[in-house]
């Protein structure tokens, strides 16, 4: 069984140099890499940092469910919205062109892939915000300091590449995801 102080609050160790505040209902979260805003149900948690730990505590009652898996989703999110935040975030992608040879390139906030199935004209997307990308040969790799951008210009780039009215079997040509986005190796 656990105890009332198990089922109510949750510790998260905090890396150097990061630190989080609530304001209202959004998080505000900084470190070395950049800062990040993000909504907070703070009518139902209370986060405090003390030092390098910041402690989630519940203000409804934790004899259900839904109360513990709120606060144990929040304590996963604040742990890697802090690990991102120092470390850094990665997701890797690759090119495939089986029928015509694509060029893929970064300009600015865009990456265009031009010659994509023969096309005339070449297929552009905007990176999300705090999103870096290298084309690395066959692979294009994501970089940023927030794993939703990172995640979200991953899957814009996908979009792009969808092919529509042709057999997926035959025509596998597009950019694929083939790493999430997930935490950088510690240096």
């Amino acid at each position: 069984m656990s105890t009332e102080a198990e089922r109510t609050n949750a510790a998260v160790e905090l890396p150097k140099g990061v630190s989080f505040a609530v304001r209202g209902r959004t998080l505000h979260a900084k470190g070395p890499l950049g800062e990040v805003r993000r909504p907070f149900p703070a009518d139902v948690l209370d986060l405090a940092v003390a030092g390098t730990t910041a402690t989630l505590t519940l203000k409804i009652p934790p004899n259900r469910k839904q109360s513990r898996a709120l606060l144990h989703t929040w304590a996963a999110h604040v742990a890697n919205l802090a690990g991102s935040l120092s470390r850094g975030v990665e997701a890797r992608m690759k090119v495939v062109a089986a029928h015509f040879p694509m060029k893929v390139q970064v300009k600015g906030e865009e990456l265009v892939i031009e010659n994509f199935l023969g096309e005339k004209y070449p297929r552009t997307t905007r990176l999300a915000a705090g999103t870096k990308a290298a084309v690395e040969g066959e692979f294009v790799v994501l970089t940023g300091y927030d794993v939703e951008q990172v995640g979200q210009s991953a899957a814009n780039i996908e979009r792009v590449t969808h092919i529509r009215d042709y057999d997926p079997r035959v025509f596998q040509d597009g950019i694929y995801l083939v790493e999430r986005a997930h935490l950088k190796e510690a240096a």
